[in-house]
């Protein structure tokens, strides 16, 4: 079990370096077996110092999701990445953009027609300096375009003088039990058939991007040249459920305080709330989850409600109900929206502070 610093007030943001670190090699490690390059998704941690760790272990570049996240990395010294969005580039954003370029590598997601061609006549001379990947759906229908769709992206990209790198896609239909397999199979016929006809076509498909922290640990008989995985450097409480990682995995806790708590009143159950609402933990939960979180110190528990400054546990029979006072852990659902409600977090090793980092790309949502 992992102490709670004495130093830290609650509520407090908490990342153990050491299970950061096992994280992130383990991930390197598995892709490095198997040929296929890394480009985690920065848009989990935001943080400079992770994306550090990670190109350090060997990432090619890091993934990110506006144009605000990539200038705060590309200021920070990362050199190559990628936007996995579809942007729609105007005038203002097309300057950004052209900014960007004069300091790293930049590929931008795009899955339409009318995109690249705003794109093009926005970045004018920029068009040199910028590639795009075409987002293709491959079962998550979301944005992306379909793969028999993608050869009149790319003929239209290439008119507007920008040069198509590959393609990419998102499997996030993984985020459901069951279904990382599914998803894994479904990301590799839209990848395969889009790529077949940009290549009948007579485009160059460099790049064939994909994954997701539930799919990317799967099996080795992906066709994706690149992966791109975010949650699996910190976890959270959707992929334990989704049984993707261990408890022992979870690099990110909220320490909490015990403010009240009561015993079965009117029905309910023996109950403790704890001073960690929805502004540190956020909001999401997804259809199947048991609860807003879980607790990795007690994993019976149910956290069965979210208000803004408290989450009340549903505490299981059998355990003894924690004192007022008491300092507990909690794992969010979804730890993305956590690092995007924090200012900094507390570097843990071993029960003590060991440093603090600024989640420098907060806020950076365009």
């Amino acid at each position: 079990m992992l102490m709670i610093p004495d130093e830290l007030d609650t509520p407090a943001v908490m990342v153990d370096v050491d299970v950061l670190d096992r994280n992130i090699a383990r991930m390197a490690s598995a892709m490095q077996t198997r040929g296929v390059k890394l480009r985690p998704h920065a848009k989990t941690h935001k943080t400079l110092e992770i994306g550090a760790r990670q190109l350090a272990a060997g990432a090619a570049g890091l993934t990110v999701a506006t144009i605000g996240e990539a200038e705060t990395f590309a200021a920070g010294g990362v050199t190559d990445l990628f936007i996995a969005y579809p942007l729609w580039v105007d005038a203002r954003k097309a300057r950004r953009l052209r900014l960007l370029s004069e300091t790293a590598a930049v590929r931008v997601g795009v899955d339409s027609v009318d995109a690249v061609v705003e794109m093009g006549r926005n970045l004018g001379t920029g068009v040199l300096d910028i590639s795009v990947l075409i987002e293709v759906d491959s079962g998550h229908h979301r944005s992306g375009t379909m793969p028999d769709n993608a050869v009149n992206i790319a003929r239209a990209a290439a008119d507007a003088g920008l040069a198509v790198a590959g393609i990419f896609t998102f499997p996030g239909h993984s985020y459901a039990p069951g279904m990382p397999e599914q998803a894994l199979q479904d990301e590799d016929g839209a990848l395969a058939e889009a790529s077949s006809r940009l290549l009948a076509d007579g485009f160059d498909v460099q790049e064939l991007s994909g994954g997701s922290t539930p799919t990317s640990l799967l099996g080795g008989g992906s066709m994706a040249t690149e992966l791109r995985p975010g949650v699996y450097v910190l976890g959270d409480a959707q992929q334990y459920e989704l049984q993707r990682c261990a408890l022992k995995d979870i690099a990110l806790t909220i320490a909490a305080t015990v403010v009240s708590r009561s015993g079965p009143v009117r029905g309910r159950g023996r109950r403790v709330v704890v001073d960690s609402g929805s502004k540190i933990l956020g909001s999401d939960r997804a259809a199947w989850a048991t609860g807003y979180g879980r607790l990795p110190d007690e994993p019976e528990a149910r956290i069965v409600a979210l208000s803004e400054h408290h989450a009340t546990i549903e505490w299981p029979d059998g355990a003894a109900l924690p004192a007022y006072g008491s300092r507990l852990r909690v794992i969010p659902n979804h730890v993305c929206l956590t690092m995007n409600l924090a200012d900094r977090v507390s570097v843990v090793r071993n029960g003590s502070v060991e440093d603090e980092w600024e989640v420098a790309a907060r806020g950076r949502n365009s």
